[in-house]
């Protein structure tokens, strides 16, 4: 199926379990966040910016990086996240066509760049049960006001409640297997910032020392 849905025709998320009026604005916040992310998220994180990102109100967000399953070229998409035991839990919130979990079907190894470190791992989906409850719980709280405002107040949902909320929505269990580049390390961005910062503190302690 097409990720865009005929003119007038019903919405291409209509299996996911989001109000009709969420579900409605879905295509248009599908083509809104791609833009944001390509032109904003993932150059500030690659700059080093990434814990400007998280708040009490966007909760924990990282960037997962994959392979695009047809072009073979490194895919960058800001998601929020948490870390259980071990292992960061994320989930599609555009269901199976979500671009980054279709390219972890074909390639599961992926790198996740954290506010604060990048990992490497090896992606999958969560299928037990009981792991899935204790992941969703986790995430939904750690994604703040919004996870709470898109999804449910997870401490007083049941489980049953949980499921229905998080029908066609895949939970993806990264199983981190090494460190990753970060954006302070060769190769990364945070060298910009720095550079810009340290240039303008510079330029105005010589035009102070020039004004005496």
């Amino acid at each position: 199926m097409s990720d865009r849905g005929a003119v007038g025709g019903p919405s291409p998320y209509s299996d996911l379990p989001y109000s009709p009026g969420f579900l409605a604005a879905l295509p248009a916040a599908n083509r809104a966040f791609l833009w944001l992310n390509r032109y904003v998220a993932v150059p500030a994180y690659r700059a080093g910016l990434g814990p400007l990102f998280s708040s009490p109100v966007t909760g924990s967000i990282m960037v997962l990086r994959t392979r695009g399953r047809s072009s073979g070229l490194m895919r960058d998409a800001p998601l929020g996240y948490v870390i259980l035991d071990g292992s960061i839990y994320c989930c599609a919130g555009f269901g199976i066509r979500t671009h980054w979990y279709r390219n972890i079907l074909v390639e599961p190894r992926v790198e996740c760049l954290l506010p604060d470190r990048a990992v490497s791992g090896i992606a999958e989906e969560v299928v037990d049960p009981q792991e899935w409850l204790r992941g969703f719980r986790a995430l939904i709280k750690s994604l703040g006001v919004i996870g709470r405002w898109t999804v449910t107040d997870v401490d007083a949902a049941t489980d049953d409640l949980l499921r229905q909320k998080a029908r066609g929505i895949p939970l993806v269990r990264v199983r981190v297997s090494g460190i990753a580049p970060g954006p302070s390390d060769p190769g990364g961005l945070l060298w910009v910032p720095i550079t810009i910062v340290s240039t303008w503190w510079l330029l105005r302690r010589v035009a102070r020392l020039v004004r005496r």
